[in-house]
Formats: structure tokens, C-alpha cells, sequence
């Protein structure tokens, strides 16, 4: 198999990578840094240097290709704006690439975000109408529509939490846990859906082979866990006992502020925003897998304990912990 993917030196991308390797596929990689990418092309990965608003490299990279893999995008942004020339128009771009290329497979990973919030004791399968509740979700919805609306044959894949190795966001509340606490959005009752990004990864490349399309699919674990346990399953993998915090939302929301103004102030972005507010006080965040799985013979294999204890030992072998 021949597979572009977008995005391949970030989290996501390089996991996806790795397991795209492991099976002998031929694989290129639209890469920003010549120095992030210098790994995969040590490997046989042809690098193509650009970016999502790079018409030629685009369609160089798009070029002879089974499969495309968008994984790119913005998770931090200043303004709605931003996340629209990222998630819409980036996903816009490589779209028209891929149609200009004559590559009709196109798997777009995308997030639970563009759908909304779940109901309490009710996940989302992928066929709800979606309610995104963030500009973040907004505009990752926007790049789903691009996708649908492209005469590919298309499949999006809509992960809720990603953690694994080399992430660095899931690294903040390990780093905080190993003090013996950890603070929770709300009372901690937070119903939540996760998954492990080695199974993520499996799980795209499933979708990519299969002979479904059309179709938007929850990729995760079918395991559903409250924030508050969350924060206890990480301390039990570094074998700590961890104290919850609960963070009400009239100071969620505070906080939130010093840490969007604070970014402003140095130019920055952060995910950390009043708008994040949105979905931190949310009653729940999960979805189901038994469509991906029903449709693509996928199984996730990491539950909460193991994909922690996996992604601890790889903190603490990589000297992040």
C-alpha cells in the first residue's frame, strides 16, 4: 500500500507512521521540519517538504498514492479564525490534492469535538447530528464537510482522548499526579472515552484497507471511566496514590482566562481557554466503537491500566518522568 500522511512528525502521525511501516507499506510524509522528519526518512519514508497551504507540495506528495491520511491540524489556536485556515482550509487543500492526484481513499482524522458532547450513559456512535460546543470542534466539523462533500471515497475517524508515547499533553497530569494530587473540571463525574495511540493507530489503518466509506467512526476503547478516575488510574500506574481535586466551574473558568491572557500576552497559543470551558464541564465526552469495529475488524487492545502503565514506562524510559 501506498499512503500519504499528513501531519506524520506529530503525535498522532508518527504512530501512524510506525505501524504503516510495520506492515510494509510505502509511505510519504508532508513534513514542515526537515529536522523532525529526519527519523522517518532514515527509514524509507519519503519526505515531502510543505505545508497545508502548499499547492505543489501537495500534489507532489498526493501523487501515485493508495490512500490519504489527513492527520494535521490545529488543536491550540488565538482566535476561531485560526482553527478554520488550519481544520476547514487545510483539509480543503488536501483534498483538492488528492483530487487533482486522481487518489480516491481519503481517511480523515478528525475529533469527538466536531460531534459534541455525549449524553450520561449514552455514546456516540458517529451518526448523531453533531453539536460541536467549541471553536476547536467548529472548525474540525468545517473539515469534515469539506471531506464529505468531495466526491472521495472518504471515511472520518473522530478519536476522543489520545494518549501513548511521545505525547505530551496526557505528560502534564502524570507530572502533576506525582505530587499526590490531581485537579478534576467539576465534581470528577465526567464520563470519558480514551484511547491508546499504538490502537488508534491500528485502528486508521483498518479504516484506510476496508471497503467501508462514507461513514464517521468513534475511534476508542469501549471502556468508559470518569475524569476522577482518570486521575487515580494515572497514579496507580506510577504506583502512587493520587488525592482529586475538584475544580468548581466558576473557578475553572477564572483560571482558564489567566491562562488564555498569559498566552496572549506572549503571542502564544494554548488549549487551556475559556472557551475549553466548554467541554470541561460538559456531563460527557465518550464514544462507541462497535461501528468501527463491527465495519473494519478493529480491537483496540490497550485498556485505561494497561495503556497507562504502557505510556508510564515510556515517560520514564525516554527521561520525560
Amino acid at each position: 500500500m501506498r499512503a500519504l500522511v499528513t501531519g506524520a512528525t506529530g503525535f498522532v502521525g508518527s504512530h501512524l507512521v510506525d505501524a504503516l511501516l510495520r506492515r510494509g507499506a510505502s509511505v510519504t510524509a508532508l513534513a514542515r521540519s526537515a529536522v523532525k522528519a529526519a527519523e522517518f526518512q532514515a527509514r524509507g519514508v519519503r519526505i515531502i517538504a510543505g505545508h497545508l497551504h502548499d499547492e505543489a507540495a501537495l500534489l507532489q506528495a498526493a501523487r501515485e498514492q493508495d490512500v490519504v491520511y489527513h492527520v494535521a491540524g490545529a488543536i491550540a489556536a488565538r482566535d476561531e479564525s485560526e482553527f478554520l485556515r488550519a481544520n476547514r482550509d487545510g483539509t480543503a487543500s488536501v483534498v483538492a490534492a488528492a483530487q487533482s492526484a486522481g487518489t480516491e481513499r481519503f481517511v480523515l482524522v478528525s475529533s469527538l469535538a466536531a460531534g459534541g458532547p455525549s449524553p450520561r450513559g449514552l455514546p456516540l456512535d458517529g451518526s448523531e447530528s453533531p453539536r460541536p460546543v467549541t471553536a476547536y470542534g467548529r472548525s474540525k466539523l468545517a473539515g469534515e464537510q469539506v471531506v464529505s462533500a468531495s466526491g472521495l471515497r472518504w471515511s472520518i475517524v473522530r478519536p476522543p482522548i489520545v494518549y501513548g508515547p511521545r505525547d505530551r499533553e496526557i505528560l502534564k497530569v502524570f507530572r502533576v499526579a506525582r505530587l499526590g494530587i490531581a485537579p478534576v473540571f467539576g465534581d470528577g463525574s465526567q464520563e470519558l472515552s480514551a484511547v491508546h495511540a499504538g490502537d488508534l493507530a491500528a485502528g486508521l489503518i483498518a479504516v484506510g484497507e476496508s471497503s467501508s466509506s462514507g461513514r464517521i467512526y468513534n475511534a476508542c476503547h469501549p471502556q468508559v471511566f470518569t475524569s476522577a478516575e482518570f486521575a487515580r488510574s494515572v497514579g496507580a500506574a506510577m504506583g502512587r496514590s493520587v488525592r482529586t481535586v475538584r475544580v468548581p466551574a466558576l473557578l475553572g473558568r477564572a483560571l482558564l482566562s489567566v491562562t488564555e491572557a498569559s498566552a496572549r500576552i506572549t503571542g502564544q497559543s494554548t488549549i487551556l481557554t475559556t472557551d475549553k470551558a466548554n467541554e470541561f464541564f460538559q456531563p460527557a465526552w465518550t464514544g462507541d466503537p462497535a461501528p468501527l469495529m463491527r465495519d473494519c475488524g478493529w480491537q483496540p487492545t490497550y485498556d485505561l491500566r494497561t495503556g497507562l502503565g504502557d505510556t508510564y514506562q515510556w515517560y520514564r524510559t525516554a527521561g520525560w518522568l
